[in-house]
Protein backbone atom coordinates (compact mmCIF):
# COMPACT_ATOMS: atom_id res chain seq x y z
CA UNK A 1 0.00 0.00 0.00
CA UNK A 2 1.11 3.48 -0.72
CA UNK A 3 0.27 4.89 2.34
CA UNK A 4 1.94 8.61 3.65
CA UNK A 5 2.62 9.84 6.89
CA UNK A 6 0.58 13.04 5.35
CA UNK A 7 -2.15 11.19 4.79
CA UNK A 8 -2.58 9.07 8.45
CA UNK A 9 -1.83 12.70 9.89
CA UNK A 10 -5.09 14.16 8.33
CA UNK A 11 -6.92 10.94 8.64
CA UNK A 12 -6.34 11.18 12.67
CA UNK A 13 -6.56 14.90 12.88
CA UNK A 14 -10.56 13.94 11.22
CA UNK A 15 -11.06 10.75 13.24
CA UNK A 16 -10.28 12.96 16.92
CA UNK A 17 -12.91 15.52 16.11
CA UNK A 18 -14.91 13.65 13.84
CA UNK A 19 -15.23 16.96 11.42
CA UNK A 20 -13.50 17.64 8.49
CA UNK A 21 -13.89 21.28 9.15
CA UNK A 22 -12.12 21.09 12.71
CA UNK A 23 -9.04 18.99 11.49
CA UNK A 24 -8.68 21.45 8.56
CA UNK A 25 -8.52 24.38 11.21
CA UNK A 26 -6.38 22.19 12.87
CA UNK A 27 -3.58 21.59 10.26
CA UNK A 28 -4.55 24.62 8.55
CA UNK A 29 -5.67 23.37 5.49
CA UNK A 30 -8.58 23.69 3.08
CA UNK A 31 -11.59 21.34 3.82
CA UNK A 32 -11.12 20.03 0.56
CA UNK A 33 -7.29 19.35 1.10
CA UNK A 34 -7.96 17.32 3.86
CA UNK A 35 -11.16 15.03 1.96
CA UNK A 36 -8.81 14.38 -0.67
CA UNK A 37 -6.06 13.51 1.50
CA UNK A 38 -8.42 11.08 3.44
CA UNK A 39 -9.91 9.95 -0.22
CA UNK A 40 -6.59 9.31 -1.12
CA UNK A 41 -5.90 6.74 2.06
CA UNK A 42 -8.84 5.14 1.27
CA UNK A 43 -8.30 4.02 -2.44
CA UNK A 44 -4.34 2.87 -0.75
CA UNK A 45 -6.36 0.96 1.95
CA UNK A 46 -8.70 -0.15 -0.27
CA UNK A 47 -11.79 0.47 2.18
CA UNK A 48 -14.13 2.86 3.54
CA UNK A 49 -12.56 4.48 6.60
CA UNK A 50 -15.62 6.89 7.80
CA UNK A 51 -19.87 6.82 7.26
CA UNK A 52 -21.91 9.47 7.61
CA UNK A 53 -25.07 9.57 9.06
CA UNK A 54 -26.62 12.70 8.86
CA UNK A 55 -24.17 15.32 9.45
CA UNK A 56 -21.64 13.05 11.70
CA UNK A 57 -19.34 11.07 10.73
CA UNK A 58 -18.22 7.98 12.06
CA UNK A 59 -15.32 5.41 12.14
CA UNK A 60 -15.36 2.57 10.25
CA UNK A 61 -14.19 -0.92 11.78
CA UNK A 62 -11.33 -0.56 9.05
CA UNK A 63 -11.29 3.08 10.27
CA UNK A 64 -10.74 2.18 14.05
CA UNK A 65 -8.09 -0.17 13.17
CA UNK A 66 -6.27 2.15 10.63
CA UNK A 67 -6.26 4.92 13.59
CA UNK A 68 -4.53 2.45 15.92
CA UNK A 69 -1.84 2.47 13.62
CA UNK A 70 -1.88 5.86 12.77
CA UNK A 71 -1.41 6.75 16.26
CA UNK A 72 1.25 4.46 16.50
CA UNK A 73 3.64 5.02 13.84
CA UNK A 74 3.05 8.93 15.15
CA UNK A 75 4.29 7.59 18.39
CA UNK A 76 7.57 5.90 17.18
CA UNK A 77 7.92 8.64 15.03
CA UNK A 78 8.35 11.15 18.01
CA UNK A 79 10.66 8.69 19.54
CA UNK A 80 13.29 8.83 16.51
CA UNK A 81 13.53 12.78 17.26
CA UNK A 82 13.56 11.72 21.13
CA UNK A 83 16.55 9.56 19.90
CA UNK A 84 18.11 12.23 17.84
CA UNK A 85 17.85 14.57 20.97
CA UNK A 86 19.54 12.44 23.07
CA UNK A 87 22.23 11.59 20.74
CA UNK A 88 23.23 15.24 20.56
CA UNK A 89 22.69 15.86 24.19
CA UNK A 90 20.44 19.05 23.67
CA UNK A 91 17.74 20.25 26.08
CA UNK A 92 15.38 21.04 23.04
CA UNK A 93 12.05 19.53 22.22
CA UNK A 94 8.49 19.31 23.22
CA UNK A 95 6.76 18.62 26.52
CA UNK A 96 3.38 17.13 26.24
CA UNK A 97 1.88 17.58 29.34
CA UNK A 98 -1.81 17.01 30.68
CA UNK A 99 -3.13 17.79 34.20
CA UNK A 100 -6.16 17.26 36.42
CA UNK A 101 -8.71 20.49 36.71
CA UNK A 102 -7.57 20.47 40.73
CA UNK A 103 -3.53 20.23 39.68
CA UNK A 104 -3.68 23.30 37.48
CA UNK A 105 -3.85 25.25 40.62
CA UNK A 106 0.11 24.68 41.52
CA UNK A 107 1.13 22.88 38.12
CA UNK A 108 1.61 26.44 36.53
CA UNK A 109 4.32 27.64 38.96
CA UNK A 110 5.92 24.44 38.35
CA UNK A 111 5.92 24.84 34.76
CA UNK A 112 7.24 28.08 34.71
CA UNK A 113 10.20 27.58 37.23
CA UNK A 114 10.75 24.09 35.00
CA UNK A 115 10.81 26.74 32.06
CA UNK A 116 13.32 29.35 33.50
CA UNK A 117 15.50 25.99 33.67
CA UNK A 118 14.94 24.82 30.12
CA UNK A 119 14.19 28.35 28.29
CA UNK A 120 14.09 26.17 24.75
CA UNK A 121 11.52 23.34 25.63
CA UNK A 122 8.27 23.52 24.08
CA UNK A 123 5.53 23.00 26.63
CA UNK A 124 2.45 21.98 26.07
CA UNK A 125 -0.11 21.80 28.57
CA UNK A 126 -3.77 20.78 28.42
CA UNK A 127 -6.52 20.71 32.10
CA UNK A 128 -9.05 18.31 31.70
CA UNK A 129 -10.60 15.83 33.86
CA UNK A 130 -10.04 12.26 34.95
CA UNK A 131 -11.62 10.15 32.31
CA UNK A 132 -9.95 12.28 29.62
CA UNK A 133 -6.49 12.15 31.16
CA UNK A 134 -6.85 8.20 30.89
CA UNK A 135 -7.85 8.77 27.55
CA UNK A 136 -5.10 10.63 26.49
CA UNK A 137 -2.64 7.92 27.97
CA UNK A 138 -4.71 4.95 26.65
CA UNK A 139 -4.14 6.50 23.31
CA UNK A 140 -0.59 7.33 23.97
CA UNK A 141 -1.17 10.94 23.05
CA UNK A 142 0.88 12.99 25.92
CA UNK A 143 4.66 12.65 27.48
CA UNK A 144 3.30 12.98 31.21
CA UNK A 145 -0.17 13.31 33.59
CA UNK A 146 -0.68 14.71 36.77
CA UNK A 147 -3.39 13.55 38.48
CA UNK A 148 -4.44 11.52 41.67
CA UNK A 149 -3.63 8.14 41.98
CA UNK A 150 -4.06 5.97 38.35
CA UNK A 151 -6.13 3.01 38.22
CA UNK A 152 -4.21 -0.10 38.74
CA UNK A 153 -5.54 -1.99 35.70
CA UNK A 154 -4.82 -0.09 32.75
CA UNK A 155 -0.82 -0.53 32.35
CA UNK A 156 0.02 2.94 33.06
CA UNK A 157 3.11 3.77 35.64
CA UNK A 158 2.49 6.38 38.69
CA UNK A 159 5.19 8.28 40.80
CA UNK A 160 3.42 10.03 44.07
CA UNK A 161 5.55 13.40 44.60
CA UNK A 162 2.87 15.62 46.42
CA UNK A 163 0.93 15.43 49.09
CA UNK A 164 -2.96 16.50 48.23
CA UNK A 165 -4.73 17.04 51.34
CA UNK A 166 -8.68 17.45 51.23
CA UNK A 167 -9.90 19.48 53.93
CA UNK A 168 -14.34 20.99 54.78
CA UNK A 169 -14.78 23.81 54.18
CA UNK A 170 -17.45 26.29 55.17
CA UNK A 171 -18.85 30.03 54.40
CA UNK A 172 -17.67 33.05 57.01
CA UNK A 173 -19.83 33.25 59.89
CA UNK A 174 -20.69 28.71 59.58
CA UNK A 175 -21.96 27.71 63.29
CA UNK A 176 -19.13 25.63 63.39
CA UNK A 177 -16.09 27.93 63.13
CA UNK A 178 -15.11 28.15 66.43
CA UNK A 179 -15.63 24.68 67.10
CA UNK A 180 -11.95 22.47 67.71
CA UNK A 181 -11.87 18.58 66.24
CA UNK A 182 -15.18 18.95 65.26
CA UNK A 183 -16.72 15.33 65.58
CA UNK A 184 -17.79 13.66 62.38
CA UNK A 185 -21.60 12.78 63.77
CA UNK A 186 -21.77 17.03 63.76
CA UNK A 187 -21.48 16.82 59.73
CA UNK A 188 -24.30 14.50 59.20
CA UNK A 189 -26.76 17.50 60.13
CA UNK A 190 -25.03 19.14 57.19
CA UNK A 191 -25.27 19.74 53.41
CA UNK A 192 -22.45 19.43 51.45
CA UNK A 193 -21.79 20.69 47.82
CA UNK A 194 -19.96 17.51 46.23
CA UNK A 195 -17.74 16.68 43.07
CA UNK A 196 -19.75 14.67 40.34
CA UNK A 197 -19.49 10.89 40.19
CA UNK A 198 -16.43 9.66 38.89
CA UNK A 199 -14.31 12.60 40.16
CA UNK A 200 -11.24 11.82 42.30
CA UNK A 201 -12.72 13.88 45.08
CA UNK A 202 -15.53 12.14 45.13
CA UNK A 203 -14.52 8.95 44.98
CA UNK A 204 -11.90 9.65 47.96
CA UNK A 205 -15.25 11.43 50.24
CA UNK A 206 -17.09 8.14 49.25
CA UNK A 207 -14.03 5.73 50.69
CA UNK A 208 -13.90 8.16 53.38
CA UNK A 209 -17.34 8.15 54.51
CA UNK A 210 -17.64 4.17 54.07
CA UNK A 211 -14.71 3.84 56.23
CA UNK A 212 -15.73 6.17 59.47
CA UNK A 213 -19.40 5.42 58.90
CA UNK A 214 -20.96 8.20 58.82
CA UNK A 215 -23.03 9.90 55.46
CA UNK A 216 -22.40 13.14 53.86
CA UNK A 217 -25.73 14.41 52.52
CA UNK A 218 -25.02 16.16 49.26
CA UNK A 219 -27.45 19.10 48.34
CA UNK A 220 -25.33 20.02 44.97
CA UNK A 221 -23.59 18.23 42.53
CA UNK A 222 -20.60 20.51 40.74
CA UNK A 223 -18.33 19.91 37.54
CA UNK A 224 -15.38 22.19 39.12
CA UNK A 225 -13.63 23.35 42.65
CA UNK A 226 -14.45 26.46 41.55
CA UNK A 227 -17.71 26.01 41.32
CA UNK A 228 -18.51 24.64 44.67
CA UNK A 229 -16.03 27.22 46.53
CA UNK A 230 -18.68 29.28 44.64
CA UNK A 231 -21.59 27.92 45.89
CA UNK A 232 -20.30 27.25 49.67
CA UNK A 233 -19.48 31.19 50.20
CA UNK A 234 -23.08 31.91 49.07
CA UNK A 235 -24.39 29.25 52.22
CA UNK A 236 -25.09 26.70 50.25
CA UNK A 237 -23.45 23.97 52.41
CA UNK A 238 -19.81 22.59 53.07
CA UNK A 239 -17.31 21.76 50.88
CA UNK A 240 -14.64 18.96 50.25
CA UNK A 241 -11.76 20.38 48.72
CA UNK A 242 -8.34 19.95 47.91
CA UNK A 243 -6.14 22.73 50.26
CA UNK A 244 -4.06 23.32 47.02
CA UNK A 245 -7.21 25.43 45.34
CA UNK A 246 -7.84 27.73 48.94
CA UNK A 247 -5.12 30.18 48.77
CA UNK A 248 -6.86 33.32 47.51
CA UNK A 249 -10.05 32.22 49.13
CA UNK A 250 -8.75 31.82 52.46
CA UNK A 251 -6.42 35.19 52.14
CA UNK A 252 -9.57 37.35 50.83
CA UNK A 253 -11.52 35.85 53.49
CA UNK A 254 -14.00 34.34 51.26
CA UNK A 255 -13.50 30.59 52.72
CA UNK A 256 -12.61 29.04 56.13
CA UNK A 257 -11.49 25.57 56.53
CA UNK A 258 -13.26 23.66 59.24
CA UNK A 259 -11.12 21.64 62.11
CA UNK A 260 -12.31 18.61 61.49
CA UNK A 261 -11.37 15.47 63.66
CA UNK A 262 -10.20 13.01 60.98
CA UNK A 263 -8.94 15.57 58.68
CA UNK A 264 -7.68 16.22 56.59
CA UNK A 265 -7.68 13.44 53.82
CA UNK A 266 -4.31 13.26 52.87
CA UNK A 267 -4.13 11.59 48.95
CA UNK A 268 -1.53 12.29 46.79
CA UNK A 269 -0.84 13.40 43.13
CA UNK A 270 1.12 11.52 40.62
CA UNK A 271 2.89 11.56 37.79
CA UNK A 272 1.52 9.17 35.39
CA UNK A 273 2.75 7.75 32.03
CA UNK A 274 2.41 4.52 29.89
CA UNK A 275 3.83 1.30 30.97
CA UNK A 276 7.17 1.02 28.65
CA UNK A 277 6.91 4.40 27.52
CA UNK A 278 10.23 5.88 26.69
CA UNK A 279 9.99 9.12 27.52
CA UNK A 280 11.64 12.19 25.75
CA UNK A 281 14.79 14.51 27.46
CA UNK A 282 11.96 16.84 27.71
CA UNK A 283 9.77 15.08 29.74
CA UNK A 284 12.52 12.97 31.86
CA UNK A 285 13.82 16.39 32.79
CA UNK A 286 10.18 17.49 34.02
CA UNK A 287 9.67 14.25 35.50
CA UNK A 288 12.90 15.19 37.49
CA UNK A 289 12.22 18.42 38.26
CA UNK A 290 8.66 17.56 39.58
CA UNK A 291 9.88 15.38 41.99
CA UNK A 292 12.65 17.64 43.49
CA UNK A 293 11.13 20.88 43.85
CA UNK A 294 7.66 20.25 44.13
CA UNK A 295 7.34 21.48 47.74
CA UNK A 296 8.54 24.80 46.65
CA UNK A 297 5.86 25.61 45.37
CA UNK A 298 2.97 24.51 47.56
CA UNK A 299 0.31 27.07 48.32
CA UNK A 300 1.38 29.30 51.04
CA UNK A 301 -1.72 29.22 52.95
CA UNK A 302 -2.35 25.87 52.49
CA UNK A 303 1.29 25.31 54.39
CA UNK A 304 0.23 28.50 57.48
CA UNK A 305 -2.84 25.80 57.94
CA UNK A 306 -0.99 22.93 59.02
CA UNK A 307 -2.61 20.86 56.41
CA UNK A 308 0.63 19.88 54.10
CA UNK A 309 3.23 17.94 55.90
CA UNK A 310 5.75 17.23 53.49
CA UNK A 311 6.61 14.62 50.77
CA UNK A 312 4.67 11.40 50.76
Amino acid sequence: MNITLRQLKVFEAVARHASYTRAAEEMHLTQPAVSIQVKSLEEAVGLALFEQFGKQIYLTTAGEEILRYARTIAAQIDEIGDVVARLKGVSKGSLYVAVATTANYFITHLIAAFHREYPEVAINLSVTNRQALLKLLQDNRIDLVVMGEPPADQGLVGEAFMENPLVVIAPIGHPLEDRKRIPLKALAAERFVVREEGSGTRAAMTRFARRHQVEFQPAMVMTSNEAIKQAVSAGLGLGLVSAHTLELDLYANRLQILDVAHFPIVRHWYMVHRDGKRLSPAAEAFRAFLADHADTVWPTAAKAAGLVTGHP
